[in-house]
């Protein structure tokens, strides 16, 4: 029983030392060229990368506001024949941070993009807001900021409770103030965690698909994952090991709530942007 404490405690030191960032946000489009003019005219994304794999009938473009090397990127997915999808109540919106809010969303309504929030202070406070909706329905907050390490900045999900899901991205080392959890202290992308009175389940639709998290080493990082999934009574959904005709190690599971984060190998990840 010693042994194992003690094991379990050296398992929790690694994530400690490992460099983890947040890579991408994966999710479907039922127009994948309407979705990138929009992205890349209104919003100011850069198209990155697309690629096309016709034998397994779906499509991939890569957008963000620089490179996968170093920035968080959204990663859409167009399925062949597939027009629309269910985007549920649990997802919330991605954030997109801007010196001038107000420019943006004219940038939007020029492009046709749907504004749901016209530019404004936020209730009770002096922050500069708005949000906009893409053709999918996902929806986009802008937030005036004058200066940010990436613009891209947030990711905004429902949860049923939310001390249980602090817990549970605690455990593998996140770092967080209330509900807002990240790899870094200054303002780099980050995953805002959102309990509405009340609520605890929400649904999930079929439109937005995973986070992906890098990480120095993916064995380790699943032993980890294990524990914290045991204890808290979730699950793994693959285990660690190369992918498919790559060789890109990969490990995925579900948190509390059912929400599904891929952790990809770093060096591997590189090698497969090369």
């Amino acid at each position: 029983m010693i042994g194992r404490r003690r094991r379990q405690r050296q398992q929790f030191e690694w994530p400690k030392k490992d460099k983890r960032r947040l890579l991408h946000a994966v999710y479907r489009v039922g127009d994948l060229e309407i979705t990138i003019k929009l992205y890349t005219e209104a919003l100011g994304m850069k198209l990155l990368r697309q690629r096309d794999i016709p034998e397994e009938k779906y499509s991939n473009a890569f957008l963000g506001f620089g490179p996968e090397e170093t920035n968080f990127v959204v990663e859409l997915t167009y399925n062949y024949g597939v027009t629309s999808y269910d985007i549920g109540t649990g997802f919330g919106h991605f954030a997109i941070a801007t010196p001038d809010v107000y420019k943006l969303v004219e940038d939007n309504r020029a492009k046709r993009g749907n504004v749901t929030r016209e530019p404004g202070p936020v209730k009770g406070g002096n922050s500069v807001i708005a949000f906009v909706k893409d053709p999918d329905g996902y929806t986009f907050e802008l937030i005036q900021r004058s200066e940010t390490p990436e613009p891209l900045c947030q990711i905004m999900l429902r949860v049923g409770d939310l001390d249980r899901s602090i817990s549970f991205y605690e455990r593998p080392e996140y770092k967080y103030t209330k509900a807002i959890l990240g790899y870094a202290e200054d303002k780099t992308t980050i995953l805002e965690l959102t309990y509405n009175y009340g609520v605890t389940e929400y649904t999930k639709g079929n439109a937005y698909a995973q986070i992906v998290v890098g990480t120095d080493d993916v064995y380790k990082s699943a032993e980890v994952i294990d524990l914290v999934t045991k204890e808290l009574g979730e699950k793994i959904t693959r285990q660690p090991g190369p992918m498919t005709g790559l060789n890109t190690k990969i490990t995925s599971f579900l948190d509390p709530d059912g929400w599904k984060t891929v952790l990809v190998d770093n060096e591997d990840f590189l090698k497969e942007l090369q």
